[in-house]
């Protein structure tokens, strides 16, 4: 090999030699990556096809057990009440195992994403999705007090309350597909809460295309000033919840990916009780928007509901 002449070029050319033998290096560690990457594929598919497996039987061994279970003698319940207890925690142990095993998505996630799998394989990777989930619910619910102040407040225009029912409609539809992520990945949310979400987003968007009227500015103040409010409830519930969910976690009585929506134990009552008031009100407020909506839909000025008034005008000319 011919020395390297001097001046400038010859530094680029050491510095290529240099980048030369750093490429092999690379080109090593990628390769034995793909191998890698192709033997975790395969233990992926056999542990998932092993769990499917035992899973099924142990679903017809409980069915057996079920179906015997009365006509056993008293010296035998014992056993098969251990029995049962042993199968159901299997069933838990699975359920901790599959989270970290590649699955198929639901009809939401398959519909919004298609067939991508979101499955998160690193303890890490799935914190870190969590606590970002954390963070985003946190951080809107303060820019969804300060945009409904300012809608209530300081700005009366139809284009500005799009734009807030928009933030609301596009805020409940990223809870309801970061939260069925975080199903695939482990975390236990109820189904009631993930439904919640779902008809908020309809309820959102039937605010985004109501038409600007008479009715709509009847109920406008109404409705901004409970966002405004939900906002401030939904911001002291996080911090209530998160404690209470940290103290469990500490006392190892919650999964490490149970959500703020999750856990209670006695001892909460003594928090709870600060926020019981205003979780209240809530309800009765949203009771009196529910009853206010009523009766503008009954009200003769309403024209957003023309098949209703039709309807009633034909039935007092009858």
């Amino acid at each position: 090999m011919h020395p390297p002449p001097p001046g400038p070029l010859g530094d680029c050319l050491r510095d290529w030699e240099e980048l030369q033998q750093d490429f092999h290096g690379i080109q090593e560690t990628h390769r034995l990556y793909r191998l890698k990457l192709e033997e975790l594929t395969k233990l992926q598919n056999n542990c998932t096809s092993s769990i499917t497996r035992q899973k099924k039987q142990l679903q017809e061994l409980a069915l057996v057990l079920k179906k015997c279970k009365p006509s056993l003698p008293s010296e035998a319940e014992k056993a098969a009440q251990e029995l049962e207890n042993q199968i159901k925690e299997r069933q838990g142990l699975f359920f901790d195992m599959e989270a970290y095993l590649p699955k198929q998505n639901g009809l939401y996630l398959s519909l919004v994403l298609g067939n991508v799998n979101v499955t998160l394989l690193s303890k890490q990777a799935k914190f870190a999705y969590k606590d970002e989930y954390e963070k985003f619910k946190l951080y809107l619910t303060i820019i969804l007090i300060l945009i409904s102040f300012t809608c209530r407040f300081l700005l009366n225009s139809r284009v500005t309350d799009a734009a807030f029912n928009f933030l609301l409609v596009w805020y409940y539809c990223t809870l309801t597909i970061r939260e069925s992520i975080l199903i695939n990945n482990g975390s236990r949310i109820k189904g009631w809460w993930v439904f919640h979400h779902y008809v908020s987003t309809f309820l959102s968007g039937v605010m985004l295309t109501w038409p600007d009227g008479l009715m709509y500015q009847k109920f406008r103040n109404q409705f901004l000033s409970f966002s405004m409010y939900q906002s401030f409830v939904q911001f002291l519930q996080y911090y209530y919840q998160s404690g209470c969910l940290y103290r469990l976690r500490a006392l190892g009585e919650r999964h490490t990916m149970d959500l703020t929506v999750e856990g209670f134990q006695s001892w909460m009552w003594r928090g709870l009780t600060f926020l019981l008031p205003f979780l209240f009100f809530g309800h009765f407020w949203q009771l009196f928007n529910a009853l206010t909506l009523f009766n503008l839909a009954r009200d003769p000025e309403c024209k957003e509901w023309q098949k209703f008034h039709h309807q009633q005008h034909g039935s007092k000319k009858e």
